[in-house]
C-alpha cells in the first residue's frame, strides 16, 4: 500500500513530514489555500492553487500542470515547435517548502515557488528554476564562485476606477516628489508592512520618474532566492494595490513614449565569503576575476536581450538618453551604460560592490535572466575576457568613430533584432540547453507576429496589463 511517507520522484526527503506540520501551523494562523507559483518563457506569473489541507500531498507527490505553458505568448495564446507547445503530456509542481510564506497582502493565502518536474521524477528541462539552480551549481563546482543578486521592481499605479483599459495615473505628484509619497502614504506604508511581514527586507521604496510610478529595492540574496523574491515582491505590489483600489502595471511600457517600468539586476560574485568586486587590484576596486565577469556581461549583452528584454514592449523602454543603459559600455556609477559598476559607500564597499545590468525589464522570466547573465559573467571568466575601457557620460554622444574605436554600440533596437543575436550567441543557447532556448526564440516569433502593425501606443496597450 504507497501512503504520503513512500518515497516519490520529485520531493525530498522530509518534505511531506514538513508539509503535514506546515499544513496544521497554516490553519492555526488563518491560511486556507496555498499559491504554487512558476513564471512562463513569456514572463507571466502562472498559478496553481491547493487547500491548505492538501500540501502534504503536494510536496509527496506535486501538482499536475500541462508542459504547453512552457510556449503561452502574454496574450494567453499559444505557439508550437518541434518539442514543445503540444497538448501531450504531463508535469508535477513541486512547492519549495523552505521558501513558503504567509501572504500579508492576501489574508487567508500563503505563497510558494515551485519547481516542475515529469511525472518519472526528472527535473523539466524548461523549467527556469532549475535551470538558474544548475548555473548556480556550475559556477560553484567549477570555478568556486558563489553569487549575490537583487533585482529591483519599478511599477506604475494607476487609478482603479478607470474606464476599460485606460491608463489614469494613481499620483500627480512629480518625479521622485514628496507630493507623490504624500498622496499614497496610506498604500506605501500598508506595502512596507506587508513586505516586512514575509520576511523581505526592504532597503527603499520611492517614487520613480515616470507618471505614477514607484520603485522597491530588497536585499541581494543568492539568485534562486532573488529570483524569487522578486516574483513575491511583485505579488505583494499588486494585492496591497487592489486593496486599495489602485492597479498595477509592471509592464516595459505603460504608454507609447516616455521612461518605462525597468527591472534592473544587480549581480555579485564571491569567493570563500569574499566579494570579487571589492578590495581587488583592478579599476574601482574590482579584482582581475570581477574584471572578467563584467566583461563577459558586456560582450554578450545584445544576445541576452532576447532574454532581458523579452516583450515588443520592452524595446519602447529601452531608447537612447533614459537611463535604460541600451550601448555596450560600462562605467561607474553612470547610469547611461547598460553596465553600471557599483562601488556602494566607503566603508561598506566589502559588502556592497556589485554589477548592475540595466537593459532588464520585469516582462523578463528572473530565473531565466538571473541565469542567463550568471552563465555571460562565467563565459568572460573562463576565457579570461578583458574590460574595455570605462565610457563616462552619455554613450549616445559619442562620435561613430570614437564609438566604435571604444567597441561601443547600440544594443538591439527591436525584439526581432534580440532574436537573431541570441540565435547566434552559442553560449547562451548552451546554457539554456535545446529546450529551453527553443521556447525563447518561439515564445518571441510569437510576441512579434501577435502585434504585427501596431504602432508604439498600440503595442504598449497590448502589454500594459499583461504584467
Amino acid at each position: 500500500m504507497t501512503t504520503l511517507a513512500d518515497p516519490v520522484p520529485g520531493g525530498r526527503p522530509g518534505d511531506v513530514e514538513r508539509a503535514t506540520a506546515l499544513s496544521g501551523e497554516l490553519s492555526g494562523r488563518g491560511v486556507h489555500g496555498v499559491v504554487l507559483s512558476y513564471v512562463d518563457t513569456a514572463g507571466i506569473g502562472r498559478v496553481k492553487t491547493i487547500p491548505t489541507a492538501r500540501l502534504a500531498s503536494a510536496a509527496a507527490w506535486g501538482v499536475g500542470m500541462s508542459p504547453v505553458f512552457d510556449t503561452f505568448l502574454a496574450n494567453d495564446s499559444i505557439v508550437t515547435t518541434d518539442v514543445l507547445g503540444s497538448p501531450d503530456g504531463d508535469l508535477r509542481l513541486y512547492p519549495d517548502l523552505d521558501q513558503l510564506v504567509v501572504l500579508a497582502g492576501q489574508p487567508g493565502w500563503a505563497w510558494a515557488p515551485v519547481d516542475r518536474v515529469t511525472q518519472d521524477g526528472e527535473r523539466h528541462p524548461g523549467c527556469g528554476r532549475t535551470f538558474l539552480r544548475r548555473i548556480v551549481a556550475e559556477a560553484a563546482e567549477r570555478h568556486g564562485l558563489t553569487f549575490k543578486a537583487a533585482v529591483e521592481v519599478e511599477w506604475t499605479l494607476a487609478r482603479g476606477d478607470a474606464h476599460g483599459d485606460a491608463f489614469v495615473p494613481a499620483t500627480t505628484g512629480p518625479a521622485y516628489g514628496a507630493a507623490r509619497q504624500v498622496e499614497l502614504s496610506d498604500y506605501a506604508a500598508d506595502l512596507l508592512a506587508a513586505c516586512a511581514a514575509q520576511g523581505l527586507d526592504v532597503e527603499q521604496v520611492h517614487p520613480e520618474y515616470a507618471a505614477g510610478q514607484f520603485e522597491i529595492s530588497v536585499g541581494a540574496v543568492d539568485p534562486v532566492a532573488a529570483a524569487d523574491r522578486s516574483v513575491l515582491v511583485r505579488q505583494t505590489v499588486r494585492a496591497v494595490a487592489r486593496r486599495h483600489g489602485l492597479r498595477v502595471s509592471f509592464a516595459p511600457a505603460v504608454v507609447g513614449q516616455g521612461v518605462g517600468n525597468g527591472g534592473h539586476v544587480h549581480l555579485s560574485a564571491w569567493r570563500d565569503g569574499v566579494n570579487l568586486h571589492s578590495g581587488g587590484e583592478g579599476r574601482y576596486g574590482m579584482t582581475a576575476e570581477a574584471e572578467s565577469v563584467t566583461a563577459g556581461l558586456l560582450a554578450h549583452l545584445p544576445g541576452l536581450t532576447a532574454v532581458t528584454a523579452p516583450s515588443p514592449a520592452s524595446y519602447l523602454r529601452l531608447r537612447p538618453s533614459q537611463w535604460a543603459g541600451v550601448f555596450t559600455a560600462w562605467g561607474r556609477e553612470t547610469r547611461e551604460t547598460a553596465l553600471r559598476v557599483v562601488t556602494g559607500t566607503a566603508g561598506l564597499r566589502d559588502q556592497a560592490a556589485n554589477v548592475e545590468i540595466k537593459p532588464v525589464d520585469l516582462a523578463a522570466n528572473p530565473y531565466l535572466a538571473i541565469g542567463s547573465l550568471i552563465a555571460a559573467g562565467l563565459d568572460g571568466l573562463t576565457s579570461s575576457a578583458a574590460l574595455p575601457g570605462e565610457t563616462t557620460g552619455d554613450p549616445a554622444r559619442l562620435g561613430e568613430a570614437e564609438a566604435a574605436a571604444r567597441g561601443v554600440r547600440r544594443l538591439p533596437v527591436s525584439l526581432e533584432q534580440a532574436v537573431e543575436e541570441f540565435r547566434g550567441d552559442d553560449v547562451l543557447r548552451a546554457a539554456l540547453g535545446p529546450v529551453l532556448a527553443d521556447a525563447v526564440i518561439a515564445v518571441r516569433r510569437g510576441e512579434l507576429a501577435s502585434v504585427a502593425g501596431l504602432d508604439d501606443d498600440q503595442v504598449a496597450a497590448a502589454y500594459r496589463w499583461k504584467y
